[in-house]
């Protein structure tokens, strides 16, 4: 298999563990990922995780800045397949047509549930029990090509973004050395997708990262694992930004108090009303200070003045 020459598509940190095992199994003739991007307070240009990582391997990059305008030196390394996972940019058809073996996708959801950009995170947020990887060919639509292997993952309480995400890319890399060997030798039968059973999985909008504490306090809980480590659901004390990354589900009810109403303090906590029932903030940061956890922040904090805050 070492002669059939393969094209990698990818760009986040999910896609090195998927991507270092297609390397070291088979024949990467280039890799493609997004532009450079310039990150952090003083915008310094950054590659790529995947570019950092191809890089290790010499193996050429391509980095256009629109695919759809900039595809003819893919083609130009002749693949008889790619595979694409997290790229970030919507692949003209003249692509999809190309590869003897088409184009896969490892797509981080048990497809047709969650198509879209940030499967993970809604996997979680919209209180999934469970998700998983998707091998899928790809098609014009976005993430309704026709289903070639998957493989199933509970979600626990205890899940955040950032536990999904990691145990997703393993189960992505295993399925997707697994799935390819069939795929070579057309040992495949295709699936296609219930388009009734299609939910999406869009990117976080900032709107998104907010918390409305109108919601459940199983909603809120979902939102705040959901975002954690990166970036942060969020509310507001006292006009503050105030980021909130773990939290428990408490058992108190109050229903004659306003939603996002600081009513107690744990030890390990600070319970605040969601809808009518608590849930208890227990991983935290202020504006313009390091996270902490909410014992650490309380020792530092003035309970009585804290006490009837709405966190809106």
């Amino acid at each position: 298999m070492k002669d059939i020459r393969i094209i990698f598509m990818g760009t986040p940190n999910f896609a090195v563990p998927i991507f270092k095992a297609l390397v070291e199994n088979y024949n990467v003739v280039a890799v493609v990922t997004q532009p450079d991007k310039k990150v952090g307070r003083k915008q310094i240009l950054t590659p790529s995780p995947i570019k950092e990582t191809s890089a290790l391997y010499n193996i050429p990059i391509l980095q256009p800045q629109k695919i759809k305008e900039d595809y003819q030196l893919i083609l130009d390394y002749k693949p008889d397949l790619i595979v694409t996972c997290a790229y970030g940019q919507i692949i003209p058809e003249i692509i999809l047509n190309y590869p003897k073996y088409k184009c896969i996708n490892v797509h981080a959801s048990l497809l047709p549930k969650l198509r879209g950009g940030a499967p993970i995170q809604h996997a979680i947020m919209d209180g999934y029990d469970k998700t998983g990887i998707t091998i899928m060919y790809m098609a014009k639509k976005m993430d309704a090509g026709d289903i070639i292997s998957q493989v199933e993952t509970a979600i626990t309480k205890k899940d955040t973004y950032g536990s999904l995400h990691d145990r997703l890319s393993i189960l992505g890399r295993d399925l997707l050395l697994e799935t390819l060997p069939k795929i070579i030798s057309n040992d495949v039968i295709p699936k296609e997708q219930d388009e009734n059973l299609v939910t999406f999985g869009y990117n976080i909008t900032k709107e998104d990262e907010k918390i409305d504490f109108s919601k459940d306090n199983i909603e809120v809980f979902n939102k705040i694992r959901g975002l954690n480590p990166v970036p942060g659901a969020y509310t507001t004390l006292n006009g503050k930004r105030l980021k909130i990354y773990a939290a428990r589900l408490g058992e108190r009810y109050y229903a004659k108090s306003n939603p996002g109403t600081i009513m107690d303090f744990y030890e390990d906590g600070i319970s605040v009303v969601a809808n009518t029932t608590e849930i208890i903030i227990t991983d935290l940061a202020l504006e313009g200070k390091r996270r902490c956890s909410a014992k650490d922040f309380l020792n530092g904090a003035d309970k009585e003045k804290l006490l009837g805050e709405i966190l809106q």
